[in-house]
């Protein structure tokens, strides 16, 4: 028989907050080395109407791996009032005129949050801001409410350059300040500290100091993580009020399940899920960029397609832009890009993993709603991969479904929708297909 993408209209699930990607240091860099026409026309790639439409962008707080060097926004021993607290230069030369840029380019709203890798050295166990370690004392300490002043100072400087921060993350991926001799910028946090932290020093410092509401993400880590991760801070009611969502990273999705972001929704389903880094070229056995390569881009559709219909409700890349080789990155550790950047050339490439993003974040708007679909395929061939969402706009309704064909041979399927009827849809082998039609 012939296989089938069936859509059901009537039932609905997550509302979409959008595709988008990282702004590091490094991708800032290799942006800011192409002459002015090309950095205009690589950020209008991303973020214009003529471009990828990207509506959320990630910000680093302070350093990373993906900057030169490691640094704080405030490296002044003891300094618990934040008197010497400042932006870096690469904020202000880097990151700020940059993200201004794309924010003016976008028609829709572009949601920025935050996410710190390390506090300053000072206010860590091992007095330094990578390797294994943790905040000094425990929540509701001096230490715990200075780190989170520096939250809302990194919020009200940003504001300052007409930059609304939408969100934070509570730590990028705790469980690497966990690991012994860790190379680049990392902190500690258990569940339990992360819920402690939220409830006695971050969710009361925002809501204190701050005009606007900042969504607080937790987790931001790798799935196999959950459920477990969220039941310990959101069963917690005191530290569930200040918490809007879950934040997921990719690493690890090929050996854990995604039923298990359904299953945290279905605990919690007043908090939306959000994946918030992936990228190709991480693996050991594949490191750093490939140019050109089908693969790392089936891989992201594939990743992509089986985290919406599990009710994650965005998308967000790693590195918007790096160089040939997949930097720079202080410690050496070079990944892909779905922009690769030769400023010898002044010349930028756009790898099939930015035409993945595409077929997303061009056809499916922040507010799309996602609804029911599944595909009918033999046993033996389970190579289609199917979403399928619905848009309302000002003009007409829209149906949108975005269909996967993982088959080393090309295919035909019944496009199915109980509403609107069946057509018949042909796709190459190992290529992606976007419909859309009136609804």
């Amino acid at each position: 028989t012939e296989p089938a993408v069936v859509v059901s209209p009537s039932l609905q699930f997550q509302k979409m907050l959008g595709i988008g990607g990282a702004l590091t240091d490094a991708a800032a860099l290799n942006i800011l080395n192409l002459s002015e026409p090309a950095q205009k026309l690589l950020l209008a790639s991303y973020y214009s109407d003529q471009g990828l439409r990207y509506s959320i962008g990630r910000i680093p707080m302070a350093s990373c791996d993906f900057s030169t060097h490691e640094y704080s926004y405030d490296d002044s021993p003891g300094d618990f009032q934040l008197a010497n607290f400042s932006l870096a230069v690469e904020d202000f030369k880097l990151k700020i005129p940059l993200l201004q840029q794309a924010v003016a380019m976008s028609s829709v709203p572009v949601r920025l949050f935050g996410s710190p890798w390390s506090a300053p050295a000072w206010m860590k166990t091992n007095d330094e801001m990578h390797g294994r370690g943790q905040l000094k004392g425990e929540a509701g300490d001096k230490y715990h409410k200075a780190w989170a002043m520096y939250f809302v100072r990194f919020i009200q400087e940003y504001a300052k350059h007409n930059l609304t921060i939408w969100g934070v993350t509570v730590q990028n991926e705790p469980f690497d300040g966990e690991i012994p001799l860790f190379p680049f910028q990392c902190m500690y946090y258990s569940a339990a500290m992360e819920r402690d932290f939220v409830k006695k020093d971050l969710g009361p410092a925002l809501q204190e100091h701050l005009d606007e509401h900042v969504n607080i993400m937790i987790m931001d880590d790798q799935r196999p993580f959950l459920p477990e991760f969220a039941e310990t801070i959101l069963n917690d009611s005191e530290a569930a009020q200040f918490v809007s969502g879950v934040a997921v990273h990719w690493y690890l999705d090929d050996v854990s399940r995604t039923a298990d972001l359904s299953g945290t929704h279905n605990k919690f389903p007043e908090k939306f899920i959000l994946s918030t880094e992936a990228c190709e070229g991480s693996n050991p056995l594949d490191r750093g960029t490939s140019l050109g390569s089908w693969s790392h881009a089936e891989s992201y559709a594939h990743d992509i397609i089986a985290d919406f219909n599990n009710w994650v409700a965005g998308w967000v890349d790693w590195n918007i832009a790096l160089d040939m080789k997949g930097g720079p990155n202080w410690v050496k550790n070079y990944v892909d890009s779905p922009i690769l950047v030769d400023y010898e050339k002044d010349t930028f490439y756009k790898q099939p993993m930015y035409y993945i993003l595409g077929h997303f974040s061009v056809f499916i708007p922040p507010g799309s709603v996602r609804i029911a679909s599944h595909v009918e395929e033999p046993l033996l061939e389970r190579d289609l991969e199917a979403v399928a969402f619905f848009t309302e706009t000002a003009q007409q309704n829209i149906t949108t479904v975005v269909v996967l064909n993982k088959h080393d041979s090309p295919q035909t399927f019944a496009l199915r929708d109980e509403h609107r009827g069946v057509a018949e849809i042909y796709m190459p082998s190992h290529s992606i297909k976007t419909i859309q039609y009136f609804t």
